[in-house]
């Protein structure tokens, strides 16, 4: 299993996830031409993609989806719910409902339903020759029952939106911080942290750090976070940025 983070944070969103022959694209937040620029840069092409998921249908996660669908024939992968939102950017047929257990072709998929101001929310657990990633953004908290699904992957790609304090003390207007914090929101870096010490495992390989607020963090602050509380640990620690891609990771 290999994986890279194409753009990561409010501007937009795009993960691609590589086993063998079975290829998936994770939100699709940026442009049509930036992907395809990313994808031939390195060595690849949508032909051989089986199919895009979708976490929610805020914009910095479905802004380039209607030109992707539009250029090529990829599978659209959504829960049912979550049709609604995207019925004017993807025809139904191209869509593929499914459930919280689902397949693309040898990589088995579990839906975790994440909490944010969106109709439907969801992340990921993907595994493919027994390696596991997590993808898990835009939450407001993590239900306790998703953990143990979570627990000793290889590969954790997280959000860790914010700093609570830079948070309080920014530019945000009141209601907007409130909106951040609250259980419908974003994961801050000390929560974020608190989570992974409790599912991390000895599988565990890579932590990607993903949708770091520009205004309300840092990455020193994030990696600060995630490391006081991890301690030592042979785990490679990551930031996903908006800008740039992240190395291809592989387990």
């Amino acid at each position: 299993m290999k994986v890279k983070t194409i753009a990561s944070g409010s501007k937009g969103n795009c993960t691609i996830i590589l086993c063998n022959n079975t290829n998936i694209i994770i939100d699709m937040g940026i442009s049509y031409l930036t992907l395809k620029r990313s994808l031939e840069e390195n060595s690849l092409s949508f032909e051989q993609f089986n199919g895009i998921l979708i976490t929610h249908s805020h914009k910095d996660h479905i802004n380039g989806l209607k030109s992707l669908v539009n250029h090529t024939n990829l599978t659209v992968y959504i829960p049912e719910k979550m049709y609604d939102d995207l019925e004017e950017i993807v025809p139904r047929y191209r869509c593929e409902f499914i459930e919280d257990k689902f397949n693309i072709q040898d990589v088995e998929i579990e839906l975790i339903h994440t909490s944010h101001d969106a109709p439907c929310s969801v992340g990921y657990i993907i595994t493919y020759n027994n390696k596991s990633l997590v993808y898990v953004t835009d939450t407001g908290y993590i239900n306790r029952k998703y953990l143990a699904k979570m627990t000793e992957k290889d590969i954790y790609i997280m959000e860790a939106n914010h700093d609570e304090v830079m948070l309080m003390d920014g530019p945000y207007p009141r209601f907007l911080k409130e909106r951040v914090i609250s259980d419908k929101g974003h994961l801050s870096n000390k929560t974020t942290a608190k989570y992974l010490k409790k599912i991390i495992g000895k599988n565990t390989q890579y932590i990607v750090l993903a949708h770091l607020s520009e205004k309300n963090n840092t990455e020193e602050k994030a990696l600060e976070a995630v490391e006081e509380e991890l301690g030592d640990t042979n785990i490679n620690i990551l930031i996903a940025k908006q800008k740039e891609e992240s190395p291809m990771i592989e387990v």
